[in-house]
Formats: C-alpha cells, sequence, structure tokens
C-alpha cells in the first residue's frame, strides 16, 4: 500500500472516531438532560398529599312531645357551638367546618325508626339555622341506635384520619330502644374514628342507669346531663351592639349570582332574624360565626366566595346568573367590584374578630363570677367535651 493511501486512511479513520464521540458525547449529555428533566417532572412517591382537615359534627335532636325545650336551647346555641369550632386549630390551621342535623322520636317521620336527615354534613350553616328553626316535635318512640347507624354510615364523613368527626345526640328516653343494637352500631362508628358523644335530658343518674354513659363510653365520647327545659343564660355585653353594627356591613358584602342566588341571600337576612328573635346574644354569636371564613362559605351562591375558590369564574359567568346591579357590565369591571367586595369584607372581618375576642373575655369573666355547671344547657355540654376531644386528637386552641 502506498504511503499515500495509508495517510488518506489514517485521516478518515480519525475523523470516523471522532465523529463517533461528539455523536456519544452528545447522547450523553442528551441522556443527562432528559434525566434532569423527569427528575423535575415526575411526581416524588414519597412525597405526602396534604389534606385540608375538617371538624365534622352531626347533630342529633329528639324531636319527641318533652323536647321542645331542648330544640329551643339548639337554636340559642348553633353560633355558639360553630365559634367554638373555629377556634380549633391543627399545626397553625384552621380546619373547615361542616355540621349535619338529624331529628328522631317524632311520630311524624315516615320512617319504620321514626328518624329522618334534616341536612347532610354542609358548610351552608344558613341551611342548618333554617331546618333547626323549622323542627316541630311530637311524640314518638325513640330509638337511638337506629339514628347513630344511620349517621354513621349515610353522611359523607372524610377519610383524612386527622379530621376530627363527633356524633352528638340527645334525648330522655332509654338508650338501648329499638331492634338496632346501639353497642354494634357505636362500635363500628368508633371504628371509622368517629366519637359518639351522649347527652341526657334528666337526672345523671337517670341517664347512668337508662345507658346513655355506656353509650358516650364505647364511642369514646363524652356523656352529659342536662336540664333541657332550663332557659339559655345569656349575657350582654359593652361590644354587642357594635358587632351587630358590622353584620349589616358585613351583609353588604355579598354578591348574589345563579338562577337561586338572590334567594339564598334573602335567607341569609331570614336566618340573621331567627338568631335575633332567640336573643341579642344570640345574633351576635351569629355574626361572629359569618365572619370566620372556615366556617361561613357560601360559595354556591356568593360570587366574592366562589372567585375566591375559583379565579377564573369569573370569566365564564353568563349574563343571566348576574344580579340586576351587575347586568351590562364588562367582564373586568365586575372582577374590580368583587375585589373591593372582597377587600371590605376582610377588614370588617377582622373588626369583628378583634371585638369578639374583647366579648369572649368579658363573657368569661361574668362566668367566673357566677359560677357554672357542665350540665347547664344543651351548648355549654358540647362546647366542653368539642375542646376536650380536640385536644385528645391534636387540635388546640
Amino acid at each position: 500500500m502506498t504511503t499515500l493511501k495509508i495517510f488518506t486512511l489514517a485521516i478518515g479513520a480519525a475523523a470516523f472516531l471522532s465523529a463517533k464521540n461528539l455523536s456519544d458525547s452528545s447522547c450523553s449529555n442528551n441522556n443527562q438532560n432528559r434525566q434532569v428533566i423527569e427528575t423535575q417532572t415526575l411526581p416524588n412517591p414519597e412525597k405526602p398529599v396534604i389534606k385540608e382537615n375538617k371538624i365534622q359534627v352531626a347533630l342529633l335532636l329528639d324531636t319527641s312531645n318533652s323536647m321542645d325545650g331542648l330544640i329551643d336551647q339548639a337554636k340559642s346555641r348553633l353560633w355558639n357551638i360553630v365559634n367554638t369550632l373555629t377556634t380549633l386549630k391543627y399545626n397553625g390551621q384552621a380546619p373547615q367546618i361542616e355540621i349535619a342535623l338529624y331529628e328522631y322520636g317524632n311520630d311524624g317521620l315516615k320512617d319504620e325508626n321514626y328518624i329522618r336527615q334534616v341536612t347532610p354534613l354542609t358548610q351552608d350553616l344558613d341551611l342548618v339555622s333554617e331546618k333547626l328553626f323549622a323542627l316541630r316535635t311530637n311524640g314518638g318512640s325513640e330509638y337511638c341506635g337506629a339514628v347513630i347507624r344511620d349517621a354513621s354510615m349515610n353522611l359523607n364523613w372524610d377519610t383524612n384520619e386527622k379530621s376530627m368527626k363527633l356524633i352528638y345526640i340527645a334525648g330522655n328516653e332509654a338508650f338501648d330502644q329499638g331492634k338496632i343494637n346501639y353497642k354494634e352500631v357505636i362500635s363500628k362508628a368508633k371504628n371509622k374514628k368517629i366519637y359518639t358523644n351522649t347527652i341526657f335530658c334528666g337526672s345523671r343518674d337517670e341517664g347512668i342507669q337508662s345507658f346513655w354513659q355506656n353509650g358516650a363510653n364505647l364511642g369514646e365520647g363524652k356523656f352529659f346531663n342536662i336540664d333541657s327545659d332550663r332557659k339559655v343564660i345569656d349575657i350582654a355585653t359593652p361590644y354587642d351592639l357594635k358587632i351587630s353594627e358590622y353584620n349589616l356591613k358585613l351583609n353588604d358584602t355579598y354578591i348574589s349570582y345563579g338562577i337561586r342566588g338572590s334567594e339564598y341571600k334573602s335567607k341569609q337576612v331570614t336566618q340573621d332574624s331567627n338568631a335575633e328573635m332567640q336573643s341579642v346574644s344570640n345574633a351576635v354569636e351569629r355574626t361572629v360565626s359569618k365572619s370566620k371564613k372556615n366556617a361561613y362559605k357560601n360559595d354556591h351562591w356568593d360570587l366574592v366566595d366562589k372567585a375566591e375558590k375559583d379565579m377564573g369564574y369569573i370569566a365564564t359567568i353568563k349574563q343571566e346568573e348576574l344580579p340586576s346591579e351587575l347586568k351590562g357590565k364588562s367582564k373586568e369591571e365586575i372582577k374590580k367590584i368583587v375585589a373591593l367586595k372582597s377587600e371590605d369584607r376582610k377588614k370588617i372581618q377582622q373588626e369583628i374578630e378583634s371585638l369578639a375576642k374583647k366579648r369572649q373575655d368579658f363573657i368569661d369573666g361574668e362566668m367566673k363570677k357566677r359560677g357554672s355547671s357542665d350540665s347547664d344547657d344543651l351548648g355549654k355540654a358540647i362546647e366542653k367535651s368539642i375542646v376536650e376531644l380536640a385536644r385528645k386528637n391534636g387540635y388546640h386552641l
């Protein structure tokens, strides 16, 4: 082979190896880049999915003939119960609040066990209030096992193990009536981490003898006895009038939308009136509840709450879904109006929160002077047990 041919072949081989090295280097770089991209985009299977905690409370109320006083106490203490729930935090975060309502022991109920789910677990507290004020008593048989079974099986209990799930059942007849074994029902509920609390309307000894205490023990809840005919004691404070004035301003920040929006907004005012009919104190408690974002949400009819939950909703809303004051306005104009209402609401809520703390301090001081009992009324019994169970489950005030 001539020297020229050998030189030519050497150059070709060198060129081939150089090209191959560049190709290999490029592939290596591409593989590294691909690995970086995949590392950035692929989900980490070990990273936990954070779920928002809930506190869910089912109120099971006896609506037989003798229970008018119990229903009246429930009306007077609903918002006080809500406000106790809203003070609780888990790892510094305020959980969502949901309440369900059942009635049982009423002959007018078309059910073989005389039970009825009045509301599901819901954040629509105006609905809970509306249905509570509509309850009427009528003689009947009180089957505690049956109503606990229905509530523990048919309500939409949260699957998050950090959520707190509570049943409160109140009544005045033997706890073991009916075909449904309360022991089995409560044990199954406890397996789902649902705590059963019992409130007997009568003497403590009678409540123990008629198995109400046993029901609470099985459910790892609390047992209380109350005088259901006792009138709720309200304490007037120097802050009540100012909080009531803020309620009117708060209502003005709501913008109804949808086919039934105006109807729901009207219901808000009606439930304000229902609370006020019970007492000034009850109306103030409701206003405080309405200032709590984790409890009082109305995104199903209020455009401010809806826009906060779904930022893109306003861009898709139809003209026929708008209230009269927003019809004909551009989407940008609507966004500005909603944003202004949202800012107003936040300021009002902060003012109410500040006044509510001063009010509660005043009430606590007065209660210490007067002295109080665990069995004062339905609301006090529930309030005390909520705080105790909350601490047991890692929640703090």
